[in-house]
Order: structure tokens, then sequence, then C-alpha cells
């Protein structure tokens, strides 16, 4: 799932609403500009926003574009690479996802750190298995 720069919020808004999605790469045309999470998202919004105390400035925090509140130049792998290559990724920057991208530098996906930790742990299950 993706959005443009010029995505409104509530384009945004609307995704992390209907999906169980945390992060939104942004894309113009076929290349990967930032990466949006609902946290971003969560700080660039009025509060108020959902309520019925919202006023005309509270819903036009909604009116801001992806690019306004987006991480630029995030740091990806390639669909190719291995485990340890994400898990590095993770280790040593502050980034809770990891866009994949192909040998174009087109986005194809998003690595989590709970894929990561997910994997490790069916990699787990498998070595008990075999113990036993």
């Amino acid at each position: 799932m993706t959005v443009s720069l010029d995505d409104r919020l509530t384009a945004v808004k609307e995704i992390f609403d209907n999906t169980q999605f945390h992060h939104l790469l942004v894309v113009e045309g076929k290349k990967l500009h930032g990466i949006v999470s609902d946290r971003d998202l969560l700080k660039a919004l009025s509060p108020n926003v959902d309520s019925n105390a919202a006023t005309i400035k509270d819903l036009a925090s909604l009116n801001k574009r992806a690019h306004q509140i987006m991480s630029p130049n995030p740091k990806t792998i390639n669909e190719d690479a291995v485990l340890s290559d994400a898990v590095d990724i993770f280790n040593n920057y502050p980034i809770s996802c990891i866009p994949v991208v192909n040998n174009k530098q087109e986005p194809v996906g998003i690595v989590s750190w709970r894929d990561i930790m997910r994997e490790v742990g069916m990699r787990l299950k498998m070595l008990k298995q075999r113990e036993k």
C-alpha cells in the first residue's frame, strides 16, 4: 500500500483506519521518497480531529500532505537481502520498518521488526523440533 507525495492526510488516515498497516510508502511514479507511520500521522493531526469538539482549525490538519510528515530517504534493503541484512539495519538505526526495493530501486514491500521476530521465532521452533 502506498500514497503519493501530495496525498492529503485524510487519505493517509483512511488507510490506517481501515487496514492493519502501521507504515505507508510514499512514492511518486515508481520512486520511493519516504515513509509515513501511524505515529507520524498521530503527531501531525489535531487530537480533536475525530471528536465532536473538532474545530475548523482541527480539521484543517487533515489537509496537510504526505510529504510534509514523511520520513524522507529511508534505509532500504534489496528484495534479495537475507535476514541478517535487515537485523543489521534495525540494530543500527532507530526505525521500525525497512522498505524492500527491487534492482531498479522501486519499492516492492516492507519488512517490520515484527516480521523479523516472527521469522526468528519460527526458526527457533524448527530448531527445537529437530532437537527432539
